[in-house]
């Protein structure tokens, strides 16, 4: 028989109810022996302080983690190159709202996902879950996690990023072959945005040579007073959708990461 709202709420009222009766009567009944269980209490909760706060600061930390997840996608992932990516084509082809910042952040984290899903089950089986079973410290911990998006950086990092980083700050030693992570992260995002950049100036060519022609056409009949772009966007929708140009682009960044 399928309970309606009204009937569910009823019983849980009930339940309730029930629960605080029995609660009274618990509370009014005192056993003899509260003092000795009161002590016991006591001990015991003494006697795990220490693992109580261990367990505080395990969630103070996941906690801090989580709120820090989005800034730690662009420093570590493909994230950013996606963005800087379909940014790039939007304004290309000459839409400034569609499609919208969250559709494009949106399809970005997916395929952030799709192609870094090998990448999180190594840190997964690496790291973390070792480390929740207890069988490893937290400092093995972090670094068995952040192991493989290393590996993954130090494959899309430029040739001479992390050299010329290190080389602002002379009065520092770094290693260039094993860098250290915050040199690496930022050599990795300059170079993800570096090459976003120059996959963006290839995507601008064909729609430039499009709104070329249109406004030469239009010049040539005298129609000067109408803007080139007004008229160029549907040949550049037009040649844009005949040509599968969202597929051929994501298939691009896949590729580029396998």
């Amino acid at each position: 028989m399928k309970l309606s709202r009204h009937h569910i709420f009823l019983f849980a009222a009930v339940w309730l109810c029930s629960v605080a009766l029995l609660g009274f009567t618990a509370f009014g009944q005192v056993p003899d022996n509260a003092g000795s269980l009161l002590d016991q209490a006591i001990d015991g909760a003494s006697i795990e302080g220490a693992s109580l706060d261990g367990r505080i600061i395990q969630l103070f930390l996941i906690v801090t983690v989580l709120s820090l997840a989005p800034g730690i996608a662009m420093m570590i992932t493909c994230l950013p190159f996606i963005v800087i990516v379909f940014s790039f084509l939007r304004q290309a082809i000459g839409l400034q709202q569609s499609p919208p910042n969250m559709m494009i952040m949106g399809l970005a984290m997916f395929l952030t996902f799709f192609i870094m899903e090998p990448v999180f089950t190594q840190s997964w089986e690496d790291g973390l879950s070792p480390y929740m079973d207890g069988e490893i410290t937290e400092q093995q911990a972090i670094d068995r996690t952040l192991t493989p998006f290393r590996v993954f950086m130090e494959k899309r990092v430029g040739d001479d990023a992390v050299a010329r980083l290190a080389a602002t700050m002379p009065d520092r030693e770094y290693d260039v072959e094993n860098p250290q992570f915050s040199l690496l992260v930022t050599a990795f995002m300059l170079s993800e945005i570096k090459r976003g950049f120059q996959i963006g100036f290839v995507i601008f060519l064909p729609f430039l040579i499009i709104d070329l022609i249109v406004a030469s056409v239009l010049m040539a009949m005298g129609m000067m007073m109408v803007p080139p772009s007004v008229v160029s966007l549907p040949f550049k929708l037009a040649f844009f959708v005949v040509a599968d140009g969202w597929m051929k682009i994501t298939e691009a960044l896949i590729m580029g990461y396998g």
